[in-house]
Protein backbone atom coordinates (compact mmCIF):
# COMPACT_ATOMS: atom_id res chain seq x y z
CA UNK A 1 0.00 0.00 0.00
CA UNK A 2 1.13 3.60 -0.87
CA UNK A 3 1.85 6.04 1.56
CA UNK A 4 -1.53 7.75 0.58
CA UNK A 5 -3.82 4.93 2.15
CA UNK A 6 -3.53 6.79 5.19
CA UNK A 7 -2.25 10.28 5.08
CA UNK A 8 -3.71 13.29 3.62
CA UNK A 9 -2.06 17.09 4.49
CA UNK A 10 -5.58 18.34 4.39
CA UNK A 11 -7.54 16.80 7.22
CA UNK A 12 -6.08 18.44 9.69
CA UNK A 13 -7.41 21.59 8.45
CA UNK A 14 -10.72 20.54 7.22
CA UNK A 15 -13.30 22.84 8.48
CA UNK A 16 -15.49 21.63 11.38
CA UNK A 17 -18.97 20.77 8.51
CA UNK A 18 -15.94 18.64 6.58
CA UNK A 19 -14.52 16.81 9.15
CA UNK A 20 -17.90 15.60 10.75
CA UNK A 21 -18.88 14.51 7.54
CA UNK A 22 -16.05 12.59 6.81
CA UNK A 23 -16.06 11.13 10.00
CA UNK A 24 -19.95 9.99 9.74
CA UNK A 25 -18.74 8.41 6.37
CA UNK A 26 -16.15 6.60 8.16
CA UNK A 27 -18.54 5.30 10.93
CA UNK A 28 -20.97 4.29 8.90
CA UNK A 29 -18.69 2.03 7.05
CA UNK A 30 -17.23 0.85 10.80
CA UNK A 31 -20.81 -0.07 12.20
CA UNK A 32 -21.60 -1.76 8.61
CA UNK A 33 -18.35 -3.99 8.99
CA UNK A 34 -18.73 -5.14 12.86
CA UNK A 35 -22.05 -5.94 12.20
CA UNK A 36 -21.71 -8.21 9.31
CA UNK A 37 -18.09 -9.84 10.63
CA UNK A 38 -17.86 -10.08 14.29
CA UNK A 39 -20.06 -12.10 15.82
CA UNK A 40 -19.70 -9.83 19.35
CA UNK A 41 -20.84 -6.51 17.72
CA UNK A 42 -23.31 -8.73 15.99
CA UNK A 43 -25.01 -9.69 19.37
CA UNK A 44 -24.65 -6.58 21.09
CA UNK A 45 -26.16 -4.51 18.22
CA UNK A 46 -28.98 -6.90 18.07
CA UNK A 47 -29.52 -6.58 22.03
CA UNK A 48 -29.75 -2.88 21.86
CA UNK A 49 -32.15 -2.87 18.95
CA UNK A 50 -29.44 -1.29 16.58
CA UNK A 51 -29.16 -2.05 13.11
CA UNK A 52 -26.18 0.43 10.57
CA UNK A 53 -29.25 1.37 8.58
CA UNK A 54 -30.56 3.91 11.70
CA UNK A 55 -27.05 5.40 11.46
CA UNK A 56 -28.33 8.40 9.36
CA UNK A 57 -26.79 11.39 10.83
CA UNK A 58 -24.76 12.54 14.64
CA UNK A 59 -28.12 12.45 16.43
CA UNK A 60 -27.79 8.39 15.98
CA UNK A 61 -24.91 7.98 17.22
CA UNK A 62 -26.75 6.98 21.10
CA UNK A 63 -28.10 4.22 19.12
CA UNK A 64 -25.05 2.20 19.09
CA UNK A 65 -24.36 0.53 22.56
CA UNK A 66 -21.36 1.51 24.54
CA UNK A 67 -18.25 -1.38 24.73
CA UNK A 68 -16.60 -1.42 28.19
CA UNK A 69 -13.46 -3.29 29.38
CA UNK A 70 -15.24 -5.81 31.41
CA UNK A 71 -17.85 -7.18 28.33
CA UNK A 72 -14.63 -7.35 26.29
CA UNK A 73 -12.38 -9.78 29.05
CA UNK A 74 -15.90 -11.53 29.19
CA UNK A 75 -15.43 -12.41 25.81
CA UNK A 76 -11.87 -13.37 25.90
CA UNK A 77 -13.16 -15.89 28.69
CA UNK A 78 -15.51 -17.50 27.17
CA UNK A 79 -14.51 -17.74 23.60
CA UNK A 80 -10.84 -17.88 24.36
CA UNK A 81 -7.83 -16.42 23.64
CA UNK A 82 -9.03 -13.74 21.63
CA UNK A 83 -12.57 -13.41 22.50
CA UNK A 84 -15.86 -12.61 19.69
CA UNK A 85 -14.63 -9.00 18.80
CA UNK A 86 -12.05 -9.66 15.62
CA UNK A 87 -13.97 -10.15 12.55
CA UNK A 88 -10.78 -12.28 11.48
CA UNK A 89 -8.85 -15.36 13.02
CA UNK A 90 -5.20 -15.00 14.25
CA UNK A 91 -4.20 -16.06 10.60
CA UNK A 92 -4.84 -12.70 9.56
CA UNK A 93 -2.70 -10.82 12.06
CA UNK A 94 0.78 -10.13 12.27
CA UNK A 95 0.94 -8.91 15.79
CA UNK A 96 -0.28 -9.49 19.28
CA UNK A 97 -0.61 -7.12 22.00
CA UNK A 98 -1.84 -7.29 25.81
CA UNK A 99 -2.95 -4.68 28.41
CA UNK A 100 -0.87 -5.44 31.54
CA UNK A 101 -3.86 -6.80 33.25
CA UNK A 102 -6.22 -5.44 35.95
CA UNK A 103 -6.48 -6.79 39.55
CA UNK A 104 -5.40 -10.29 38.82
CA UNK A 105 -7.66 -11.27 35.63
CA UNK A 106 -6.41 -11.99 32.49
CA UNK A 107 -4.93 -9.23 30.45
CA UNK A 108 -6.75 -7.94 26.83
CA UNK A 109 -5.59 -9.30 23.66
CA UNK A 110 -5.24 -6.91 20.61
CA UNK A 111 -4.34 -8.52 17.39
CA UNK A 112 -3.50 -6.30 14.51
CA UNK A 113 -3.19 -6.85 10.78
CA UNK A 114 -0.18 -5.93 8.74
CA UNK A 115 -2.69 -2.57 7.43
CA UNK A 116 -3.38 -2.09 10.90
CA UNK A 117 0.14 -1.98 12.03
CA UNK A 118 1.22 0.53 9.07
CA UNK A 119 -1.91 2.68 10.18
CA UNK A 120 -0.61 3.06 13.61
CA UNK A 121 2.63 4.25 12.61
CA UNK A 122 1.14 6.81 10.17
CA UNK A 123 -0.75 7.84 13.74
CA UNK A 124 2.43 8.12 15.74
CA UNK A 125 3.71 10.07 12.49
CA UNK A 126 0.93 12.74 12.72
CA UNK A 127 2.73 13.78 16.35
CA UNK A 128 6.24 13.19 15.78
CA UNK A 129 5.97 15.76 12.81
CA UNK A 130 3.43 18.19 14.86
CA UNK A 131 6.57 17.74 17.69
CA UNK A 132 8.71 18.99 15.10
CA UNK A 133 10.74 15.64 14.72
CA UNK A 134 12.51 15.14 11.36
CA UNK A 135 14.32 12.67 9.27
CA UNK A 136 17.76 14.23 10.50
CA UNK A 137 16.86 13.23 14.24
CA UNK A 138 18.62 10.65 15.95
CA UNK A 139 15.49 8.66 18.53
CA UNK A 140 16.21 7.05 21.01
CA UNK A 141 12.92 4.75 22.63
CA UNK A 142 13.69 3.77 26.26
CA UNK A 143 11.14 0.80 26.67
CA UNK A 144 11.65 -2.70 27.20
CA UNK A 145 10.02 -4.31 23.84
CA UNK A 146 7.69 -6.08 25.28
CA UNK A 147 3.93 -7.17 24.95
CA UNK A 148 2.42 -4.24 25.85
CA UNK A 149 2.29 -1.75 23.48
CA UNK A 150 4.24 1.24 24.64
CA UNK A 151 6.41 2.81 22.26
CA UNK A 152 6.05 0.29 19.42
CA UNK A 153 4.07 2.20 17.16
CA UNK A 154 6.67 5.56 17.97
CA UNK A 155 9.14 3.39 16.81
CA UNK A 156 7.73 2.26 13.82
CA UNK A 157 6.71 6.11 13.39
CA UNK A 158 10.17 7.45 14.11
CA UNK A 159 11.44 4.65 11.56
CA UNK A 160 8.45 6.16 8.87
CA UNK A 161 9.65 9.61 9.45
CA UNK A 162 12.96 8.61 8.62
CA UNK A 163 14.96 9.11 12.07
CA UNK A 164 17.45 7.20 13.22
CA UNK A 165 15.46 5.18 15.83
CA UNK A 166 17.74 3.42 18.75
CA UNK A 167 15.45 1.22 20.65
CA UNK A 168 16.36 1.06 24.12
CA UNK A 169 15.36 -2.69 25.34
CA UNK A 170 16.38 -4.95 28.20
CA UNK A 171 19.43 -2.62 29.63
CA UNK A 172 20.03 -0.77 32.70
CA UNK A 173 19.23 2.79 33.55
CA UNK A 174 22.73 3.24 33.38
CA UNK A 175 23.38 1.54 30.01
CA UNK A 176 20.64 3.78 28.32
CA UNK A 177 21.92 6.79 29.54
CA UNK A 178 25.31 6.18 27.81
CA UNK A 179 23.67 5.17 24.60
CA UNK A 180 21.44 8.32 24.84
CA UNK A 181 25.14 10.64 25.77
CA UNK A 182 27.34 7.98 23.17
CA UNK A 183 25.11 8.42 19.95
CA UNK A 184 24.86 11.72 20.41
CA UNK A 185 20.56 11.58 20.52
CA UNK A 186 17.86 14.80 19.49
CA UNK A 187 15.01 13.01 21.06
CA UNK A 188 14.31 10.55 23.96
CA UNK A 189 10.50 9.19 24.16
CA UNK A 190 9.74 7.39 27.85
CA UNK A 191 7.19 7.79 30.30
CA UNK A 192 7.24 10.94 32.36
CA UNK A 193 8.92 9.04 35.62
CA UNK A 194 11.35 7.32 33.45
CA UNK A 195 12.10 10.32 32.06
CA UNK A 196 13.16 11.87 35.65
CA UNK A 197 14.96 8.54 36.60
CA UNK A 198 17.11 8.95 33.34
CA UNK A 199 17.68 12.14 34.37
CA UNK A 200 18.48 11.66 38.19
CA UNK A 201 21.04 8.72 36.48
CA UNK A 202 22.94 11.11 34.08
CA UNK A 203 23.72 13.25 37.10
CA UNK A 204 25.38 10.38 39.24
CA UNK A 205 27.21 9.52 36.52
CA UNK A 206 28.66 12.92 35.81
CA UNK A 207 26.85 13.59 32.54
CA UNK A 208 25.81 17.26 31.36
CA UNK A 209 22.60 16.27 30.02
CA UNK A 210 21.21 19.85 29.87
CA UNK A 211 23.90 20.71 27.34
CA UNK A 212 23.55 17.48 25.69
CA UNK A 213 22.04 17.25 22.02
CA UNK A 214 18.68 15.83 23.30
CA UNK A 215 15.97 18.71 22.35
CA UNK A 216 12.87 16.74 22.47
CA UNK A 217 11.77 14.61 25.64
CA UNK A 218 8.30 12.53 24.17
CA UNK A 219 6.49 11.43 27.20
CA UNK A 220 3.53 8.91 26.93
CA UNK A 221 1.99 6.16 29.59
CA UNK A 222 1.36 8.65 32.73
CA UNK A 223 -1.18 11.30 32.91
CA UNK A 224 2.11 13.31 34.64
CA UNK A 225 3.01 14.24 30.55
CA UNK A 226 0.71 17.00 30.84
CA UNK A 227 0.98 17.99 34.50
CA UNK A 228 2.74 21.44 34.56
CA UNK A 229 5.09 20.97 37.61
CA UNK A 230 6.53 17.38 36.22
CA UNK A 231 6.85 18.89 32.76
CA UNK A 232 8.55 21.42 34.08
CA UNK A 233 10.66 19.38 36.50
CA UNK A 234 11.67 17.09 33.56
CA UNK A 235 12.57 20.08 30.97
CA UNK A 236 14.98 21.77 33.84
CA UNK A 237 16.29 18.36 34.03
CA UNK A 238 16.90 17.33 30.42
CA UNK A 239 17.33 21.41 28.68
CA UNK A 240 14.81 20.14 26.50
CA UNK A 241 11.23 20.50 25.58
CA UNK A 242 8.91 18.04 26.73
CA UNK A 243 5.18 16.79 24.35
CA UNK A 244 2.90 14.70 25.87
CA UNK A 245 0.73 11.79 24.26
CA UNK A 246 -1.47 9.38 25.09
CA UNK A 247 -2.64 5.96 23.06
CA UNK A 248 -4.07 2.53 24.73
CA UNK A 249 -3.43 -0.91 23.40
CA UNK A 250 -7.50 -1.30 22.82
CA UNK A 251 -6.83 1.20 20.15
CA UNK A 252 -3.63 -0.18 18.83
CA UNK A 253 -1.60 3.36 18.29
CA UNK A 254 -1.69 7.34 19.66
CA UNK A 255 -4.71 9.19 19.80
CA UNK A 256 -4.02 12.58 21.03
CA UNK A 257 -0.66 14.51 20.71
CA UNK A 258 0.70 17.66 22.06
CA UNK A 259 1.91 19.74 19.17
CA UNK A 260 5.02 22.35 19.14
CA UNK A 261 3.07 25.51 19.87
CA UNK A 262 2.11 23.55 22.98
CA UNK A 263 -1.43 24.99 23.53
CA UNK A 264 -2.23 23.34 26.85
CA UNK A 265 -3.54 20.61 25.93
CA UNK A 266 -3.34 17.88 23.17
CA UNK A 267 -4.90 17.54 19.76
CA UNK A 268 -7.26 14.49 18.92
CA UNK A 269 -6.36 12.83 15.62
CA UNK A 270 -9.85 13.20 14.38
CA UNK A 271 -9.82 12.06 11.01
CA UNK A 272 -9.17 8.63 12.48
CA UNK A 273 -10.81 8.83 15.93
CA UNK A 274 -14.36 10.04 17.18
CA UNK A 275 -13.54 10.95 21.15
CA UNK A 276 -16.53 11.86 22.86
CA UNK A 277 -16.83 12.83 26.67
CA UNK A 278 -19.90 11.38 28.70
CA UNK A 279 -20.93 11.26 31.98
CA UNK A 280 -19.13 8.44 33.66
CA UNK A 281 -22.79 7.57 35.80
CA UNK A 282 -26.03 8.68 32.55
CA UNK A 283 -23.65 7.58 29.65
CA UNK A 284 -24.97 11.24 28.76
CA UNK A 285 -22.51 13.60 26.55
CA UNK A 286 -20.74 16.15 27.92
CA UNK A 287 -20.36 19.56 26.76
CA UNK A 288 -17.04 21.45 25.75
CA UNK A 289 -15.41 22.13 29.14
CA UNK A 290 -16.62 19.66 31.03
CA UNK A 291 -14.88 16.69 32.92
CA UNK A 292 -16.20 13.21 31.90
CA UNK A 293 -15.41 9.89 30.78
CA UNK A 294 -13.60 9.53 27.74
CA UNK A 295 -15.15 7.18 24.66
CA UNK A 296 -13.16 6.29 22.13
CA UNK A 297 -14.47 5.25 18.28
CA UNK A 298 -11.10 4.07 16.47
CA UNK A 299 -11.44 4.17 12.66
CA UNK A 300 -7.48 2.09 11.76
CA UNK A 301 -7.58 -1.28 13.62
CA UNK A 302 -9.93 -3.28 11.10
CA UNK A 303 -9.43 -6.52 12.60
CA UNK A 304 -11.05 -5.78 16.22
CA UNK A 305 -13.32 -2.98 15.67
CA UNK A 306 -13.79 -0.23 18.41
CA UNK A 307 -16.88 1.43 18.53
CA UNK A 308 -17.83 3.98 21.52
CA UNK A 309 -15.27 2.32 24.04
CA UNK A 310 -15.47 3.46 27.39
CA UNK A 311 -11.82 3.85 28.66
CA UNK A 312 -12.48 5.29 31.90
CA UNK A 313 -9.85 8.17 30.93
CA UNK A 314 -11.16 11.24 33.00
CA UNK A 315 -10.54 14.37 30.01
CA UNK A 316 -11.73 17.86 29.32
CA UNK A 317 -12.38 18.16 25.93
CA UNK A 318 -12.09 22.08 24.46
CA UNK A 319 -12.64 23.24 20.89
CA UNK A 320 -10.11 23.75 18.13
CA UNK A 321 -10.20 27.23 18.47
CA UNK A 322 -8.17 26.52 22.12
CA UNK A 323 -5.09 26.49 20.02
CA UNK A 324 -3.79 29.02 17.48
CA UNK A 325 -1.70 26.57 15.00
CA UNK A 326 -4.14 26.29 12.26
CA UNK A 327 -5.01 22.77 13.10
CA UNK A 328 -9.59 22.43 13.06
CA UNK A 329 -9.09 19.06 15.60
CA UNK A 330 -10.63 19.44 18.63
CA UNK A 331 -8.04 19.31 22.15
CA UNK A 332 -8.15 17.36 25.66
CA UNK A 333 -6.92 20.31 27.78
CA UNK A 334 -4.51 19.53 30.07
CA UNK A 335 -3.87 15.64 28.44
CA UNK A 336 -5.34 12.41 29.97
CA UNK A 337 -6.62 14.25 33.76
CA UNK A 338 -6.67 11.00 34.99
CA UNK A 339 -8.83 7.49 35.53
CA UNK A 340 -12.70 7.87 36.74
CA UNK A 341 -12.08 5.67 39.47
CA UNK A 342 -8.84 7.39 40.38
CA UNK A 343 -10.36 9.68 42.97
CA UNK A 344 -10.01 8.69 46.32
CA UNK A 345 -12.52 10.28 49.48
CA UNK A 346 -10.34 10.53 52.58
CA UNK A 347 -12.38 12.08 55.63
CA UNK A 348 -14.80 13.69 53.34
CA UNK A 349 -12.03 15.32 50.93
CA UNK A 350 -11.64 14.42 47.24
CA UNK A 351 -7.80 13.45 46.67
CA UNK A 352 -6.65 13.27 43.02
CA UNK A 353 -3.01 11.65 42.64
CA UNK A 354 -2.37 14.06 39.85
CA UNK A 355 -2.98 17.41 42.44
CA UNK A 356 -0.96 15.01 44.68
CA UNK A 357 2.10 14.78 41.94
CA UNK A 358 1.84 18.59 40.85
CA UNK A 359 2.35 19.40 44.73
CA UNK A 360 5.28 16.96 44.86
CA UNK A 361 6.82 18.05 41.64
CA UNK A 362 7.37 21.37 43.10
CA UNK A 363 10.23 19.88 44.94
CA UNK A 364 12.90 18.92 42.77
CA UNK A 365 15.32 17.54 46.14
CA UNK A 366 12.57 14.93 46.07
CA UNK A 367 13.41 11.74 44.29
CA UNK A 368 10.32 9.61 44.11
CA UNK A 369 7.22 9.38 46.13
CA UNK A 370 4.63 7.00 47.12
CA UNK A 371 0.92 7.87 48.65
CA UNK A 372 -0.88 5.41 50.84
CA UNK A 373 -4.58 5.42 52.36
CA UNK A 374 -5.46 3.36 54.96
CA UNK A 375 -7.78 2.96 57.95
CA UNK A 376 -7.02 3.36 61.39
CA UNK A 377 -9.94 2.35 63.55
CA UNK A 378 -12.84 4.65 62.03
CA UNK A 379 -11.13 7.13 60.65
CA UNK A 380 -8.93 7.32 57.27
CA UNK A 381 -5.56 8.16 57.05
CA UNK A 382 -3.40 9.43 54.03
CA UNK A 383 0.45 9.23 53.92
CA UNK A 384 3.16 10.78 52.00
CA UNK A 385 5.90 9.03 51.47
CA UNK A 386 9.19 10.47 50.13
CA UNK A 387 12.63 9.85 49.00
CA UNK A 388 14.11 13.16 49.07
CA UNK A 389 17.95 13.22 48.10
CA UNK A 390 20.80 11.77 49.72
CA UNK A 391 22.30 15.42 50.01
CA UNK A 392 19.03 16.52 51.96
CA UNK A 393 20.04 17.19 55.82
CA UNK A 394 17.84 16.75 58.68
CA UNK A 395 17.42 20.43 59.03
CA UNK A 396 16.59 20.57 55.13
CA UNK A 397 14.17 17.64 55.71
CA UNK A 398 12.60 19.33 58.98
CA UNK A 399 11.86 22.10 56.53
CA UNK A 400 10.55 20.25 53.20
CA UNK A 401 8.32 18.24 55.32
CA UNK A 402 6.28 21.72 56.46
CA UNK A 403 6.46 23.24 52.94
CA UNK A 404 4.54 19.69 51.76
CA UNK A 405 2.66 19.49 54.79
CA UNK A 406 1.30 22.69 54.30
CA UNK A 407 0.57 22.98 50.34
CA UNK A 408 -0.90 19.23 50.30
CA UNK A 409 -3.27 20.99 53.35
CA UNK A 410 -3.77 24.18 51.05
CA UNK A 411 -4.60 22.01 47.70
CA UNK A 412 -7.07 19.77 49.92
CA UNK A 413 -9.45 21.44 52.10
CA UNK A 414 -7.19 21.19 54.99
CA UNK A 415 -7.07 17.88 54.83
CA UNK A 416 -3.42 16.83 57.10
CA UNK A 417 -1.28 14.52 55.41
CA UNK A 418 1.26 12.24 57.00
CA UNK A 419 4.14 12.52 55.99
CA UNK A 420 7.10 9.74 56.30
CA UNK A 421 11.00 10.17 54.96
CA UNK A 422 12.20 7.00 53.09
CA UNK A 423 15.82 6.19 52.97
CA UNK A 424 17.62 6.31 49.85
CA UNK A 425 16.99 3.94 46.88
CA UNK A 426 14.02 2.44 48.75
CA UNK A 427 10.95 3.39 46.85
CA UNK A 428 10.30 1.34 43.61
CA UNK A 429 11.47 3.08 40.21
CA UNK A 430 8.96 2.29 37.05
CA UNK A 431 9.97 2.20 33.42
CA UNK A 432 6.42 1.72 32.27
CA UNK A 433 3.31 3.49 34.18
CA UNK A 434 4.39 4.17 37.29
CA UNK A 435 2.02 2.70 40.26
CA UNK A 436 2.44 5.41 43.39
CA UNK A 437 -1.24 5.19 45.32
CA UNK A 438 -2.12 1.99 47.80
CA UNK A 439 -5.30 1.96 48.75
CA UNK A 440 -5.22 -0.08 51.76
CA UNK A 441 -8.86 0.46 52.67
CA UNK A 442 -9.76 -1.69 49.68
CA UNK A 443 -6.65 -3.98 49.77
Amino acid sequence: MATSDFWNPKTELLDREQLRALQLTKLQRLVAWADARSPFYKASFARAGFSPEQLKGWADIDRIPFLTRDEWMASQEAVPPFGELPVAGAESAIRLHTTSGTSGKTPLRALDTRRDWKWSSEMWSYALWGMGVRPADIAYVAFGYGSFIGFWGLHNGLEKIGALTIPGGAQTTAARVKQIMDFGCTVVASTPTYALRLAQEAEALGYDLKNSPVRTVVLSGEPAGSIPETKALIESLWGAKTYDTAGMTEVSTIFMFEPADQPGGCHIIEDHFIEQVVDPETGAELAYGEAGERVCTSFGRSIVPLIRYRTADLVVKVPSTFASNGRTWDLYEGGIIGRVDDMKLVRGTNVYPRAVEGIVRNFPVIEEFQVRISREGIRDEITLIVEPAASVTDADWARLEAALGKELADGHEGLRFLIERAPADSLPRFELKAKRLTDLRTA
